[in-house]
């Protein structure tokens, strides 16, 4: 429990310092294009790092490894998903784009994860 939520507060910090450092660092340094896929990192990053302290809060009531499990997802989805826009944004590096849908796919089963569990448990 403690550990997503410290995990929270971190990405939430990161999200909050990477969305300041591509409206003020990147503009006029990418395309309107990276920079659109910039926040589109952004936004899914702070998404799911509230959906990871969520699952930090409902693990006190919930103890499950399924929660466990929705937790690690998140997380990982958040460092495959919005790290590699994060990469692919300022480098165009096409490898990196590849990978975003992965992310997404470990944001998918953890949503699931954590459905399952509210629904067996509360």
């Amino acid at each position: 429990m403690k550990v997503f939520l410290l995990l929270s507060v971190l990405n939430g910090f990161l999200s909050v310092a990477l969305g300041a450092f591509g409206a003020h660092g990147l503009e006029g340094k990418v395309s309107a294009k990276g920079l659109s896929q910039w926040e589109k990192a952004v936004d899914y990053q702070m998404f799911h790092t509230m959906a990871l302290f969520v699952t930090g809060l409902l693990m006190s009531k919930i103890q499950t490894g399924l929660m466990t499990g929705a937790g690690w997802f998140f997380l990982v989805g958040i460092i495959l998903f919005s790290g590699s826009l994060y990469i692919y944004a300022p480098t165009g590096i096409k490898t990196f784009a590849m990978i975003t849908p992965v992310g997404g796919l470990f944001f998918l089963i953890g949503w699931i994860l954590l459905g399952i569990a509210v629904v067996r448990y509360i």
